[in-house]
């Protein structure tokens, strides 16, 4: 499996999500893609895995009509560079793997996807808790070893979401690309695909309260929220050989939340986490939003 990383402006982050994958899947081969960084962190990190891993900007490849950069300009700019790939994952640099990956984890994701031709996207992550306190249903295919997102008119991440395990040449016979939001590929994805597939035993995760990555112009409201819901860097603790043979072998019907199996290595937020920091914080969303359309009419 080829792990691709897209980086935002967070060193720190970045560099755990790198060595999550070395410690966990030793041996697969990484590719970092750097939005145009311009924090020094960040630039002294990407430099640093740049002796033992692929580093790729987008201006580097201006053939590309992706080339501006951009999570799903870059995203796209993977796709295109491992199209033949047999299979690729989709992490970005505020996420990381949190168990290493055996053989029989790689026969399962073949399976799927040999089973399922019109599968086309698999999530290696955990199920957000703040999810599904919010009544998302999710139902088990037990021959497919997959869980399914029940689809309705607002949901996302029912047929695609940003991070992703992929089979190309599937996507290649489609004439699949990438669009510039996750609700407009969700869209795409209903039409041309089934149901995203969420593994019975994940292995990957958003880490918990990340802060805006660094650079962005913050709103007032922004800028609260963070402070309110106390956003830093909680990296989680991989987890033990015991702890994911438990993961492997319980029961489908326990679902893969994150809260439930997760830890963080050190500090840990109050659960459940949220992975916006605008989120459950009452007034400050609105305010966020009024000075957001305050500067798109200045502008």
């Amino acid at each position: 499996m080829i792990f691709c990383i897209f980086s935002f402006n967070r060193g720190q982050f970045l560099e755990n999500c790198i060595r999550s994958i070395e410690s966990c899947a030793p041996g697969h081969p990484i590719t970092i893609f750097d939005d145009n960084s311009d924090d020094p962190e960040t630039i002294r990190v990407l430099e640093n895995y740049s002796k033992t891993h692929d580093v790729i900007r987008p201006d580097q490849n201006a053939k590309s009509r992706h080339h501006l950069g951009g999570l799903y300009g870059n995203m796209q700019l993977a796709f295109e560079k491992f199209r033949h790939a047999d299979l690729v994952c989709y992490l970005q640099d505020d996420t990381q793997m949190v168990r290493k990956l055996g053989d029989d984890d790689f026969a399962k994701i073949e399976h799927a996807f040999t089973a399922e031709p019109s599968l086309a996207f698999i999530s290696p992550c955990f199920i957000r808790g703040i999810n599904f306190t919010k009544n998302a249903q999710y139902s088990y295919n037990s021959g497919l070893g997959l869980y399914f997102k029940e689809s309705t008119p607002r949901s996302s991440g029912a047929y695609f979401s940003a991070l992703l395990i992929m089979k190309p040449q599937r996507l290649v016979s489609a004439k699949w690309t990438f669009s510039h939001s996750e609700p407009e590929n969700n869209k795409v994805a209903a039409k041309a695909f089934t149901l995203m597939g969420y593994l019975h035993a994940p292995f990957a995760m958003w880490l918990p309260e990340v802060p805006a990555y660094r650079g962005k112009k913050k709103t007032i409201g922004l800028k609260l929220a963070e402070k309110k819901r106390n956003c830093g860097y909680y990296p989680f603790a991989l987890m033990s050989e015991q702890e994911s043979t438990s993961l492997k072998h319980r029961d489908s019907h326990k679902l893969p939340i994150a809260e439930d199996f997760l830890r963080c290595d050190g500090f840990e937020p109050p659960k459940p986490w949220a992975y916006n920091p605008l989120a459950n914080t009452g007034w400050l969303k609105p305010l966020n939003q009024l000075e957001v359309s305050v500067r798109r009419l200045l502008k």
